[in-house]
């Protein structure tokens, strides 16, 4: 399986083509929808599928799940047409405060209604598609997601993918002495207040210079990426959730992770893996990965995305 990567360049993920002729060229279905969800809230959420005869041979269907301060657009889905070429039908959303969903931009205070959207998106997808396998991918704060997501529907999943997903907050990114000490009375009195970190984690996140100058350059990209202190501290609190409860994970497993994630901690990561109750399960660290696999040279993500299938 080529990553549709191999045809982006420093301007658009699409290369020289339009993103409709992007879809034409790799024969892709593409939908767009808006839902609104308990809060009022106007949830982007799009799908991909193969066309021509593939469509008759599906094999199943996955739901994506997408980083903090990232989109179900853009560079993320270049891995749903990925997925799609394969012969699966994808489903995603943008979460809360991301993309083109509402929210305000990159504010998660509680990841509830955030694990409640994706339910509710993925089981209609599901209940369209009730005779085919379902999976969930989920990458970063997306795989933290995803893990929750399997916890509360321990047996209505065929398995489970997480990348770099966010089980431990790196040291590197994590709030600068004493406001990690401090951060539930700045998230208390400043909730919305953009915390200061040691180094910023975008950098660290594409190794590839390019390939990050693109990622900025996303139309819905929010101008600054730091996590306001409400969401800081509840990514902390998703982390300890995570570790006191992933023994309860039952579902097939791949754990994908980059040994120099300066982002998410590999370690824990690992953690998941050796702790989760899953009988099928897998784990791949790749030593000198980052935190995003797309962002590493085109022929490191070849090598991932053939290692993780």
């Amino acid at each position: 399986m080529v990553h549709p990567i191999q045809e982006a360049n420093e301007n658009s993920p699409y290369g020289d083509l339009t993103r409709e002729e992007f879809y034409k060229k790799h024969q892709i279905l593409h939908q767009e929808n808006f839902i609104l969800n308990k809060q009022d809230l106007k949830i982007f959420t799009q799908s991909w599928r193969p066309a021509g005869t593939a469509a008759s041979r599906l094999r199943g269907l996955v739901a994506i799940v997408h980083g903090f301060n990232c989109e179900s657009s853009w560079l993320f889905e270049l891995t749903a047409v990925a997925i799609a070429k394969a012969g699966f039908v994808v489903c995603a959303l943008d979460l809360q405060g991301h993309g083109y969903s509402d929210g305000l931009p990159g504010h998660v205070p509680s990841i509830r209604p955030v694990v409640e959207d994706c339910i509710w998106v993925f089981d209609s997808a599901r209940a369209e598609h009730p005779k085919l396998p379902a999976f969930l991918f989920g990458e970063s704060l997306g795989g933290a997601i995803a893990i929750l997501v399997c916890l509360k529907q321990r047996r209505e999943w065929s398995g489970l993918i997480v990348s770099g997903a966010m089980c431990g907050v790196s040291t590197k990114v994590k709030p600068v002495w004493p406001l990690e000490e401090l951060l539930p009375v700045a998230a208390f009195f400043a909730p919305t207040w953009k915390i200061v970190i040691t180094k910023p984690p975008a950098s660290k996140s594409y190794k590839e210079e390019w390939k990050r100058k693109l990622a900025g350059k996303s139309p819905n990209r929010p101008k600054c990426g730091k996590p306001t202190a409400a969401t800081a501290l509840e990514f902390l609190r998703v982390c300890e959730n995570i570790k006191r409860n992933c023994q309860g994970l039952e579902t097939p497993l791949l754990v994908v992770h980059g040994g120099e994630d300066r982002v998410c901690d590999p370690n824990s990561a690992k953690l998941v893996y050796e702790t989760a109750a899953s009988k099928d399960k897998s784990l791949r660290i790749f030593p000198d990965m980052w935190h995003q696999f797309i962002g590493e040279p085109n022929e490191s993500v070849e090598m991932y995305v053939f290692a993780s299938t």
